[in-house]
């Protein structure tokens, strides 16, 4: 039911034991699918010439943010600052990345989005029990984009065509998983304020 928290399925044997809430949602969705014989390791997304630049922010993001541990326990306010400034320079990282490659219309969809995996509306007989891909989301409206490593476990007839996706990752960064973990917490702090 759209507007609700629920819960994701841990493993597509378990029924109706969850363990990751999950949330209905309009997110930016690319995929790839994977052959059988594909590397997990592989970066399906690798398509900007940026790419290093990209991996040198991210250990610089992290140097700094060791070092603000330790500059709190001799400045508070200073430190305070910094973590400020680090969140804003984020947020432009993030919008200028967005920015070189946009997302199309048709890559906007409802999904229903949880740590554990993500369900999706596509053609029918388009996805299969067993198929695996690499997906990317653009969720806003922070513009994270985590990736992941998916396996459909199931596919719902839908309406005229169409079917429902249901997926688990196999394969996802812890990284990633904390970026999908804290969209699904501010969606659900803007659920409750909303109401």
């Amino acid at each position: 039911m759209p507007g609700t928290d629920h819960k994701a399925p841990t493993h597509p044997s378990t029924g109706d034991r969850r363990e990751f809430f999950r949330i209905d949602d309009h997110i930016g969705l690319e995929m790839r699918r994977l052959d059988a014989d594909e590397s997990l390791d592989a970066d399906f997304f690798a398509d900007s010439p940026e790419q290093a630049l990209q991996a040198e922010f991210r250990r610089l993001d992290q140097d700094v943010k060791g070092q603000l541990v330790t500059l709190a326990e001799h400045d508070r306010n200073l430190a305070g600052l910094i973590k400020s400034l680090n969140s804003k320079i984020d947020t432009l990282a993030r919008i200028i990345a967005f920015e070189q490659n946009p997302l199309q219309p048709e890559d906007w969809q409802d999904v229903t989005l949880s740590e554990g995996g993500l369900s999706f509306d596509d053609r029918a007989h388009a996805w299969q029990k067993g198929d695996r891909m690499a997906v990317r989301m653009t969720l806003p409206p922070e513009l994270y984009q985590p990736q992941a490593m998916a396996e459909v476990f199931e596919v719902e007839a839908a309406r005229q065509g169409r079917a429902r996706v249901h997926t688990a990752f196999i394969r996802i960064d812890d990284g990633d998983r904390q970026q999908i973990a804290r969209h699904v917490m501010k969606w659900q702090v803007r659920q409750r304020q909303n109401r």
